[in-house]
């Protein structure tokens, strides 16, 4: 990959990073460096494991025939998870940028075909959840 993409990551990398490091390591203490996105990263990673819950609720609501969470890959989930908190939770973005944010972010852990597969079910969610936009 290339290493000056790395300089300076979109703040859902960081958000996608967190997240999977504090399920990977259940006992770790969260720490968010100097950054100035560091609220946004903060809001979204701490949301996203609280509200998990609801999340996978919401998720399931909506989606029931078309992902089964329990057989989705773990980088997929966290993607959708954080996604979701912030299609769910933070109205001052719009669900375009949201949606295009994370898929964006996601060439950096995921193939193409799940890529795509993402985009479809993020754009149906968003659809249902965000119903005024």
């Amino acid at each position: 990959m290339d290493q000056k993409k790395f300089k300076n990551p979109s703040p859902r990398i960081k958000i996608i990073q967190k997240i999977y490091n504090s399920l990977m390591n259940k006992n770790t203490i969260i720490e968010f460096p100097k950054n100035q996105y560091k609220k946004f990263i903060k809001d979204v990673v701490t949301g996203t494991l609280e509200r998990s819950d609801l999340i996978e609720e919401t998720v399931n609501n909506y989606l029931k025939t078309d992902i089964d969470l329990k057989k989705t890959d773990k980088l997929l989930k966290i993607i959708l998870f954080a996604a979701v908190f912030e299609l769910l939770f933070k109205h001052n973005n719009p669900k375009k940028v949201i949606i295009s944010e994370y898929l964006l972010a996601s060439e950096y852990f995921l193939e193409k075909v799940q890529i795509g597969y993402l985009n479809a079910i993020l754009d149906k969610l968003a659809k249902e959840i965000r119903k005024d936009e």
